[in-house]
C-alpha cells in the first residue's frame, strides 16, 4: 500500500478546491473522503454559504463532469433520469440521458421535490446504474451525489424518508467565514472565474488507486470493538432509531478512508472519532414519547 500517493492525492485536491472554498479544508476532506469510499454526501446549511462552487470545483480537482438539479415540487423522475423519444429522421426510439449520468451531481433542495422524484435517486445511489423503461444504463465510475437541504426549514415540503436519508454516506455543513476569510473573499475575483482556472488535478489512475486501496488499512481488534460499542449504544432505548448495518460499515470504510488520507495505514480511535458524526449523526432518531422499533 503506497500511504504517500494518499497524502499527494488528498493535498492535490484539497489544494485545488481551496482556490474556490476559502476555510474549509476539513469540509473538502470530508467530502474527499466520501468520494474515496464512494459514498454521497447530505449537505444541511443555509443558502449563500458556497455548497454549489464547492461541488463545481471538487468536479474540476478530480477530472469528472457536473450537472446541479434544482429539486422543485413540479421535478419529474424522468427530468433526473433521462428518457426514451421518438426519432422521427430514423424511425427509432432512442435515449436521452438526464443530468443524474454526470459524474458529480448537485440535488439542490431535495426536500422539495415528491417522495416519487426523490426515490428515483435511490437505484442511481446504491447501485450506479438507471432503468429506463426495462433497460439498465451504467453510471460513471466517479458518480457522487451531493444533496442539500436548508436546515432553516428543517423539512421543506417533503422530509427525505429514513430509507433514504440512510444513504447518504455523510451528513456535513458548511458554515459561514470568519470575518478575515469573508474579507479575502470580497476582494478577489469571482468565484466563477477562479474555478474556470481550476484543472484536473490528480490522474484517473489515482483516483483508481485511491478508491481500492483505502480498504487495505488495517483496524484492529480494539478499534473495531470500539466502532460496534458505538453503534450498539445508538440502539439503546433512548433513540427511537439506532445505526443500521449500512451505517455501520460506513464508519468502517470512512475511518479506513480518514486513516489512508492522514498518512497512516492504519486506524486509530482518533480517526473514528473523527467521522462517527457525520456518518451516524443522520441515521439517529431520538425523541421523548417516541416508541422504539425492535
Amino acid at each position: 500500500m503506497d500511504i504517500q500517493r494518499f497524502v499527494s492525492y488528498k493535498n492535490a485536491v484539497i489544494g485545488a478546491v481551496s482556490k474556490a472554498i476559502v476555510g474549509k479544508d476539513e469540509v473538502i476532506e470530508m467530502v474527499l473522503n466520501c468520494f474515496i469510499c464512494s459514498g454521497h454526501v447530505l449537505l444541511e446549511d443555509v443558502p449563500g454559504t458556497g455548497k454549489t462552487m464547492l461541488l463545481r470545483a471538487f468536479a474540476k480537482a478530480i477530472g469528472g463532469s457536473f450537472s446541479r438539479v434544482q429539486f422543485t415540487p413540479d421535478l419529474l423522475p424522468s427530468d433526473l433520469t433521462g428518457i426514451n423519444f421518438y426519432n422521427q429522421r430514423s424511425g427509432e426510439f432512442q435515449f436521452r440521458q438526464g443530468p443524474l449520468f454526470a459524474d458529480v451531481v448537485l440535488a439542490d433542495e431535495i426536500n422539495r421535490a415528491t417522495p416519487r422524484t426523490q426515490s428515483s435517486l435511490l437505484e442511481a445511489m446504491e447501485e450506479r446504474q438507471i432503468s429506463v423503461d426495462g433497460t439498465s444504463y451504467p453510471l460513471g465510475d466517479k458518480f457522487l451525489v451531493m444533496a442539500t437541504q436548508n436546515p432553516l426549514e428543517s423539512y421543506g415540503t417533503f422530509p427525505l424518508p429514513e430509507a433514504q436519508i440512510d444513504r447518504f454516506f455523510m451528513r456535513l455543513s458548511l458554515g459561514y467565514m470568519t470575518r478575515s476569510q469573508e474579507l479575502e473573499v470580497l476582494s478577489r475575483p469571482a468565484t466563477l472565474d477562479i474555478i474556470a482556472g481550476i484543472g484536473q488535478a490528480v490522474s484517473d489512475a489515482d483516483t483508481a488507486y485511491v478508491r481500492a486501496a483505502y480498504r487495505e488499512v488495517h483496524v484492529s481488534d480494539d478499534v473495531r470493538g470500539y466502532l460496534m460499542d458505538l453503534i450498539e449504544k445508538t440502539r439503546a432505548d433512548q433513540f427511537a432509531v439506532g445505526v443500521s448495518t449500512r451505517g455501520a460499515l460506513a464508519l468502517y470504510k470512512a475511518m479506513q478512508a480518514r486513516a489512508a488520507l492522514s498518512g497512516r495505514d492504519y486506524a486509530l480511535p482518533e480517526d473514528l472519532r473523527d467521522v462517527a458524526a457525520p456518518v451516524l449523526a443522520h441515521r439517529i432518531t431520538s425523541g421523548a414519547g417516541v416508541k422504539r422499533r425492535d
